[in-house]
């Protein structure tokens, strides 16, 4: 049972018997006045916008709404001030701005208080102990806290007990007070910041509590909270401790004592080691939650005594070894939801015939091999299926969904699996998620996908699709909101998209060979990937219909042409914009400026002409610009520097920017790729730019940003989130390279061919984490700093064809990391230092320096010990080397004689020590066998595996 159905269910049962405790035959008596002045005053504390006290203005209080009465007494026995649903709290706040007042305490018959979500704040006025009648206690919801929690130990009738959301971080002796409370069945304190148990809590006593709810998660509990814990070992039904920032360590056994629990999520934290044994002793489990820890190990076969168990969630884990044929077994007839998603189990798919009520398997993300066995389709009541992302080789037949008639989500992605289906097939389900990633569909569209209905998400990427979209296929995609036929071979033009998705918010056609123009975009699209096909002619069609929804356009690598429209404000969301690898021509528009969240420009290898609008300075969230191999001319603006503040990469290699690089462009804090290389840039580098810091500590692996879905009335799942990983051609040793994956690694400064003048800053040299430095073909002059050396991370250092003069610094052959150098055509001079990395580059490094000397050089430098020519022939000398060879040879053959007289003389005659020497050798004749036998084991395993 999920929690919150019990508490509802707990609450009105309460409340249900204490109006019929109450209820008399005799004359219902009137409210007492003493109380009534008190909820007046508590009236006139309060700020009510919606009127939802509007009643209180009675002369009897006990008609009052939220107030309930007694019929003998007429003490009020419960109020009842809770907001409505928390799916409305943000729109509908009913009562705002004062404390809970103490002068509540004086409604001393109360039994029932409840004031969630009312927007109380400050301190839980401790004045509520005197309570002593209530039965249930409801603040949560709040923004209250509380320092000292012993008060609510004099609460003796409190069973129920909501503080959900209540600040207790400072309640450190909470637990004691728990102890003392003689009623309490449910308890409720997640999101209370709960500090880790003191050593008081830990003492020895056994609580009078008869918890049956408890319900601690989102704390910051470590494990010494497990000793309190099992306090109740023998009446918690219900156990949540879901996400406790310090929960890890291995797992008790003594959880295996807990016989009565029937609800038990310890997911969401960091938990190591194996799933106890005892966990099979919980013969009442219905609901096992242990996802998202660093469990590891296989399954216990002791979770097959578990025959109640209905839901079992053990995702995201390290757990592997191969699932057995018989899992859980005992709970065929039980089992409702199987979650084993995310981990590295092994070997093929359960035979999961018999689980008649298992409504949802999840054994995506693992490494499952083998095929599909066919029993899959005999589940007659499964819902979902998920297993993508292992290694399964089959062909999928009819049988594998024969009786799957309820199935409304699958995934069988990222396998090695083919459709092997009749073209007349009717499915017997209607599927609402579709997800058949890198299946062999092709080279035709399914014909069995037509009587998909009710199809709203939609990805068939990959499958080998070879032809044009037929017209049947369109009529699906109204209700479809993902959609995604990428990296296929389908070919053909595009009907008008705005009328084939009503209410698309992502559609993915890249990476195909779609050709003719682009239509105009459906109106509440997010985002639109038509990447690498073959469209052309213009986009103006875009900006016929306003859409304020986009935040996701790439139409890169296609054949595009003309002007980029000018209709960029009405696109307000947009953050990620790619066009490059096309024809457009003409200026930036100014418009431009307009896209006040965009993050990401990519415009390269275009015609683009002009200087760069300085509305862009507008785009303060923009992070990432790549405008190469584009005619763009004028001077790099001032405003880069100091309008852009979050800029990470700036790419304008291959146009026509002329004038010096200012100073301002040393703002750029954040900046880890600077390309400004095959311009007309002259004047000197500016020092500054050892201000760059993030090129001074280590990066990410990767540049990533996370994006919500802007919300319209028909995104089924409005606010969504969705990642993009950004990608980058840098020039790397003379090539271009696509990096997106260790991007966030590359830290890079390219000025080469230019006009700069001047000396190399040193200040360059500050850049610790600096990967690739390149000045080639400029007219720089003055020596390289001696602290070159200080980028142990450099692995490209290009100073070719510039007039630098002087000695190579001898702290440069200290970096171990550089595998490209060119220092060619310049006027160093000296000598090459020594160290084995400076002389494994090739001469070509260092050609054209005239003066430059030393290996891998063959010019040697002045002062070098030349090499000798050889001795004449000597007679004398021969006589004395023939002398020296017969000495060496008579001293070979002594100590051969010595050695071995020496040992095998003694052996011969003396018999214990011949057997010891003998019983020596078998001892490590035998050491040798084991070891290499128990390693050859121990590898072939590991191969196996």
């Amino acid at each position: 049972m999920a929690l919150c159905s019990f508490e509802r269910l707990l609450a009105s049962f309460l409340v249900l018997v204490v109006v019929c405790a109450k209820a008399g035959l005799g004359t219902t008596v009137g409210c007492v006045e003493r109380e009534r002045q008190a909820l007046l005053r508590f009236q006139h504390g309060l700020v009510d916008d919606y009127g939802i006290l509007s009643s209180w203005d009675t002369r009897d209080c006990c008609q009052w709404r939220g107030i309930r009465c007694s019929n003998q007494s007429g003490y009020i026995i419960l109020l009842h001030l809770s907001a409505p649903p928390t799916e409305y709290v943000f729109e509908y706040k009913s009562l705002r701005g004062r404390p809970i007042p103490p002068f509540l305490a004086s409604l001393t018959k109360i039994q029932h208080l409840s004031l969630s979500n009312a927007n109380f704040t400050g301190r839980l006025p401790s004045q509520l102990g005197n309570l002593s009648n209530l039965l249930s206690l409801d603040l949560s919801y709040n923004d209250l806290n509380c320092g000292n929690f012993e008060w609510f130990s004099h609460l003796s009738s409190l069973r129920h007990l909501d503080l959900n959301f209540v600040n207790l971080s400072k309640a450190i002796h909470w637990s004691q007070a728990i102890n003392k409370l003689p009623s309490l069945i449910d308890l409720n304190l997640q999101y209370c910041s709960l500090p880790p148990l003191t050593t008081p809590s830990l003492s020895p006593v056994n609580s009078s509590a008869p918890l049956a709810v408890l319900d601690l998660s989102y704390n910051d509990f470590d494990s010494s909270l497990y000793q309190w814990l099992f306090n109740f070992t023998t009446t918690l039904v219900h156990l949540d401790l879901y996400s406790n920032a310090h929960l890890n360590g291995s797992i008790p056994e003594a959880f295996g004592n807990m016989t009565s629990l029937e609800y038990l999520d310890m997911s969401g934290n960091q938990l190591q080691g194996s799933i106890p044994e005892a966990f099979g002793n919980m013969t009442s489990l219905e609901e096992l939650y242990l996802e998202e820890n660093k469990l590891e190990g296989e399954i216990p076969k002791s979770l097959s005594n578990l025959c109640r168990l209905q839901h079992l969630n053990l995702q995201s884990n390290n757990l592997s070894g191969q699932l057995p044929q018989d899992l859980l077994a005992c709970a065929n007839d039980t089992l409702e939801i199987l979650f084993l998603y995310h981990n590295q189990f092994t070997g093929p798919v359960p035979d999961l015939i018999g689980f008649s009520s298992l409504r949802e398997l999840y054994l995506g993300y693992n490494q499952l091999n083998g095929t599909l066995p066919i029993s899959i389709g005999q589940l007659t009541k499964l819902q979902w299926l998920d297993i993508g992302s292992n290694s399964l080789q089959t062909t999928i037949s009819e049988a594998h969904l024969l009786h799957l008639s309820q199935l409304y989500y699958l995934d069988l992605s990222s396998n090695s699996l083919t459709f092997n289906l009749s073209s007349e097939w009717v499915p017997p389900f209607q599927l609402n998620y579709l997800i058949l990633t890198s299946c062999q569909l092709g080279p035709r569209f399914p014909n069995w996908l037509r009587t998909q209905k009710q199809l709203s998400y939609l990805d068939i990427s990959n499958s080998n699709i070879s032809v044009v979209i037929p017209d049947w296929f369109w009529n699906l995609t109204s209700d479809i909101y993902d959609f995604n036929i990428s990296n296929n071979q389908i070919t053909g033009t595009l009907p008008n998209v705005s009328s084939k998705f009503d209410y698309s918010r992502y559609i993915d056609m890249s990476s195909n060979y779609l050709e003719g123009s682009i239509t105009q975009l459906p109106s509440y699209l997010a985002r639109l990937d038509l990447s690498n096909n073959k469209f052309s002619g213009s986009i103006t069609l875009l900006c016929t219909v306003a859409n304020s929804y986009l935040v996701y356009l790439d139409l890169s690598n296609n054949l595009l042409s003309g002007e980029l429209p000018n209709c960029w404000p009405q696109w307000k969301n947009l953050k990620v914009l790619n066009l490059e690898n096309n024809h457009f021509s003409g200026k930036i528009p100014k418009s431009f400026g307009s896209l006040q969240w965009i993050q990401t420009l990519h415009l390269r290898n275009n015609n683009l002409i002009g200087e760069l609008p300085s509305s862009l300075k507008k785009c303060k969230s923009l992070s990432f610009i790549d405008l190469a191999k584009n005619r763009l001319s004028g001077k790099i603006p001032l405003w880069i520097g100091g309008s852009l503040p979050n800029l990470m990469v700036l790419n304008i290699r291959s146009n026509k920017f002329s004038g010096s690089i200012s100073p301002e462009i040393c703002q750029l804090k954040k900046i880890q790729i600077l390309d400004l290389s095959d311009n007309n840039m002259s004047g000197t580098i500016p020092r500054c730019l050892g201000n760059f810091t993030a090129m001074t500590k280590k990066g990410t692996l990767t540049i990533a940003y996370s994006f919500g879905y802007p919300c319209n009335r028909y995104n089924r799942e409005c606010g969504g989130n969705w990642s993009y990983v950004e990608s980058e051609l840098v020039k790397w040793k003379g090539r271009e390279f696509e990096y997106k994956n260790t991007l966030g690694l590359v830290k890079s400064i390219d000025l080469s061919s230019n006009k700069l003048t001047g000396e190399i800053p040193k200040e360059v040299t500050d850049l610790l984490e600096l990967v690739s430095l390149n000045f080639s073909r400029n007219s720089l002059i003055g020596s390289i700093p001696t602290t070159i050396g200080q980028l142990k991370s450099l692995d490209v250092l290009d100073l070719s064809q510039n007039q630098l003069i002087g000695e190579i610094p001898a702290s440069l052959s200290e970096i171990d990391r550089l595998s490209t150098l060119d220092l060619s055509n310049n006027n160093l001079s000296g000598k090459i230092p020594r160290g084995t990395q400076l002389q494994s580059f090739n001469t070509s490094s260092y050609e054209g320096n005239p003066t430059l000397c030393g290996p891998p050089l063959l010019k040697k430098c002045p002062g070098d010990k030349a090499e000798g020519t050889p001795k004449a022939y000597s007679y004398e000398d021969d006589i004395q080397q023939n002398g020296n060879d017969m000495w060496f040879y008579v001293s070979i053959a002594l100590g051969f004689i010595v050695g071995f007289w020496g040992v095998c003389g003694t052996l011969l005659l003396n018999n214990s020590w011949r057997y010891a020497y003998f019983q020596f050798l078998n001892k490590i004749k035998d050491w040798l066998y084991v070891t290499t036998t128990i390693n050859m084991a121990r590898l072939w395993r590991t191969l196996q595996s």
